[in-house]
């Protein structure tokens, strides 16, 4: 029986049960077990199940299998919008981490001096993901150099205006409160921001059709696999924040507000080029169809590729403090490694920046 990690469920009628030591994907209607089932994976291996079809049913012992082994189970719509997370109950039991965090998200209310790890998380943030969107600049940029190179120095050149915008961290890094730098510290991201978008239009193919980067509700094949990526990698973030004893929803940079989870927000920031952006654009590059339905929405074949390729980046190995691990155990190592910073445990938080 193959080793499975991460097991995806995607398409309509399938039932997702448990039998021995395994769980067993079946499609419901008539034959037998065997002509019915589509799937196994062994309980030993599974580190996560994400649902994101419709018409898809949990049996009672599934999710008892799963929570008791800590596996947990995301569930996300057609655009890749994570709309629930379903966890073992005692996961969410630790009191010291979730103690810091909110002492430091206090601190950044009323300006105690506390406040500083708030503000140096912040900026961590910050940096991590501008160093990657130079970085994956470069990455792509260096296999044009011969081929293009007049694009190759446009490339190169967009790079260094997006890696410039560190200086403008640099300059907040004494303030008190993130609330005193916000305003400031999401200009300078979203400056860096259209020189890595700008620069990533010159460089996808024209028969993509890319307008520049869009959100929800994008209708081109790019922004919708970004944005489908940026899902599956969401749930990802949140489960190493709840394993590290972190509440995803009490973040620095991005403001509170009912169901909004502003802590995973802020991590996945360092992880979106290194496991997304790398993902889709190297598709993109190798002329891979992102196929859509006649309302834009990626199709399901589409959806359960890029799942796949997903998960399969962050099975990838990187190098991580004088090592090679997958990029999940560094993301976990990171979530940790905040943790322990807002304990004071930790002196720096330093962000995640992939090796290219």
């Amino acid at each position: 029986m193959a080793i499975v990690q991460n097991l995806v469920i995607d398409d309509f009628g399938l039932h997702l049960g448990k039998h021995s030591e395994r769980l067993q994907v079946m499609r419901l209607g008539e034959g037998t077990p065997s002509e019915r089932l589509v799937q196994e994976a062994p309980l030993l291996h599974l580190e996560s199940v994400t649902v994101t079809g419709r018409g898809i049913s949990l049996s009672a012992d599934a999710i008892e299998a799963c929570t008791e082994r800590g596996i947990p189970l995301f569930f996300l719509d057609s655009l890749g919008r994570p709309y629930a997370s379903l966890y073992s109950a005692g996961l969410t039991g630790t009191v010291l981490t979730r103690r810091a965090q909110l002492a430091a998200l206090a601190s950044d209310l009323d300006g105690e001096v506390y406040g500083r790890r708030g503000v140096a998380a912040a900026l961590a943030f910050a940096e991590g993901k501008i160093r990657n969107q130079a970085n994956l600049l470069r990455y792509m940029g260096k296999y044009r150099k011969e081929a293009d190179p007049e694009l190759y120095q446009e490339i190169d050149r967009r790079a260094g205006e997006v890696a410039a915008h560190l200086t403008g961290l640099e300059k907040l890094a004494g303030a008190a409160r993130v609330a005193d730098i916000r305003f400031e510290l999401l200009g300078i991201e979203g400056r860096a921001a259209q020189s890595y978008w700008s620069a990533i239009k010159q460089i996808l193919p024209e028969e993509y059709g890319w307008p520049g980067r869009r959100h929800r509700g994008a209708r081109d094949p790019v922004n919708a696999a970004l944005n489908y990526g940026y899902g599956i990698l969401y749930s990802q973030v949140e489960r190493a924040l709840v394993l590290a004893g972190l509440d995803p929803y009490g973040g620095f940079v991005h403001v509170d507000r009912p169901g909004k989870p502003s802590l995973a927000l802020d991590v996945i920031e360092e992880f979106r080029q290194p496991v997304v952006d790398r993902t889709v654009f190297g598709l993109v590059n190798k002329r891979v169809a992102l196929e859509q339905d006649e309302r834009g929405l990626l199709t399901q074949q589409t959806r359960r590729n890029l799942a796949e390729k997903v998960l399969a980046r962050l099975e990838a190995a990187d190098r991580y403090e004088k090592k090679r691990l997958p990029v999940r155990a560094i993301l976990q190592s990171q979530a940790r490694h905040l943790a322990t910073f807002l304990r004071e445990e930790r002196k720096p938080y330093r962000p995640f920046v992939a090796s290219w």
